[in-house]
């Protein structure tokens, strides 16, 4: 991956996203793995996401799914 989770926290934009919702949890879910709290999937905006093109990914609601490695296959779940 070509940035650091620091970065990703700052670029992430999962606050304006339809399906997320506040429940004290860091984000950036594409970088750091899906939610405990968020299990509907409702609207997604991870393809405009400054922090998904950064990790070069095309995938979407990793806040349900998981992280754009876990979902590439890098890690067991």
């Amino acid at each position: 991956m070509a940035i650091d989770v620091s970065k990703a926290k700052k670029l992430c934009i999962c606050k304006n996203c339809p399906s997320y919702f506040e429940c004290g949890e860091k984000l950036a879910y594409c970088f750091l793995g899906k939610s405990k709290c968020i299990k509907q999937e409702v609207g997604c905006i991870c393809p405009g996401c400054p922090v998904e093109k950064e990790i070069n990914s095309t995938k979407e609601y990793y806040c349900t799914r998981g992280s754009n490695k876990e979902l590439s296959g890098g890690v067991k779940k």
